[in-house]
């Protein structure tokens, strides 16, 4: 792709070109095990990214909850009062890009922030690698990618606004890996997990996914038969997304921030679809929860049932809206609204 050798490409959310980043110098204190090395060796590169993103999103998880104690969130207004960014977000992502840049710097990163390119510290980099992912046999079809082929879209600090008024569950960190573009892993780090048991509860936790794999770091459980509950915007909704809603029919409707959150509610039986008939929702925001939720057999498309699609020049808003399900995703789709389906079909 023409890159600079040593160098990876990334783009932020405004940008129209790769940017390239050269990642940090390595240090003794960055250095992995003997032990690691050997595994890291023998195991195909996605699921090295993926370990990497694994403890990378664990390190994140930290940075987000430092920042909040701290009490000094630094918060930025990008498009308006509803469209934030922190401290957290900024620290994050300069954490993602280049700890993944480190060790795979073929990789393509396309990451939420416009954040200028600097000097990241040390503290900040994780190069240590999830255990329990390169334990895993990678499915034959991924497993002669390289990284030149890998595209990882990242969401720094999914759910700011909700992290600014200390909605502490709805905030997640999402760390995706698309082949060919299609969602093939994800990751998403809970850094709150727990919070509400209050003090001296161990909080955050880290659930991973991959295709022919499935998802892990949490059980899966469906909503009781016969019960229809909608999971949609707290922040975003519309006259369109309160209407694709109604038409669903559902005994419930539950109102939360982050789609990565709205992704967990699927996978653990709080929500049978998350419905969004509006664009709004980005690529960085589905391509982790659409990965973990495709490999326990749910679906993730637009509102009208077509896949989105991940290659490094797509546009990154989700223009059609947002369709996920865990089971019956046709059922949904069969009654998104004419209006809607007239409204959205022509962006």
């Amino acid at each position: 792709r023409g890159r600079p050798s040593g160098a990876v490409s990334w783009r932020a959310a405004d940008s129209d070109s790769p940017v390239p980043l050269s990642p940090p110098q390595s240090s003794a204190g960055a250095a992995r095990s003997s032990t690691q090395q050997r595994e890291m060796a023998g195991s195909p590169v996605v699921m090295r990214v993926l370990a990497s993103a694994f403890a990378v999103a664990e390190r994140a998880g930290g940075i987000v909850r430092r920042v909040l104690h701290s009490g000094e969130l630094g918060i930025v207004e990008k498009s308006g009062a509803s469209d934030l960014q922190t401290k957290a977000d900024r620290m994050v992502q300069r954490s993602i890009i280049a700890s993944l840049s480190r060790s795979f710097p073929s990789i393509t990163i396309i990451a939420e922030e416009d954040l200028p390119v600097e000097a990241v510290e040390e503290d900040l980099i994780e190069s240590g690698q999830a255990e329990e992912v390169l334990q895993k046999a990678c499915p034959a079809e991924y497993s002669t990618l390289r990284e030149e082929e890998l595209v990882v879209w990242v969401d720094p600090l999914d759910g700011t606004k909700e992290y600014t008024e200390g909605l502490l569950d709805h905030v997640t960190v999402l760390i995706g890996i698309a082949y060919q573009g299609k969602a093939v892993a994800g990751v998403i780090n809970q850094p709150f997990y727990n919070y509400e048991l209050g003090a001296g509860a161990a909080l955050g936790r880290t659930l991973w996914g991959m295709l022919g794999l499935g998802g892990f770091g949490f059980k899966l459980q469906e909503v009781p038969e016969g019960r229809r509950i909608v999971t949609t915007t707290r922040s975003h909704s519309n006259k369109l997304v309160t209407e694709c809603v109604q038409a669903m029919e559902p005994h419930e409707v539950i109102r939360v921030g982050g789609a990565g959150n709205k992704i967990i509610q699927l996978v653990e039986g709080k929500a049978s679809a998350y419905v969004f008939a509006s664009p709004g929702c980005k690529k960085w925001d589905t391509c982790a929860p659409e990965a973990i939720l495709h490999a326990v057999g749910g679906r993730l498309t637009d509102i009208l049932g077509c896949p989105y699609r991940y290659e490094a020049d797509v546009q990154h808003m989700n223009s059609r809206g947002v369709l996920a399900t865990l089971r019956d995703h046709d059922y949904y789709t069969q009654h998104v609204p004419p209006s809607v389906r007239q409204a959205l079909s022509t962006n």
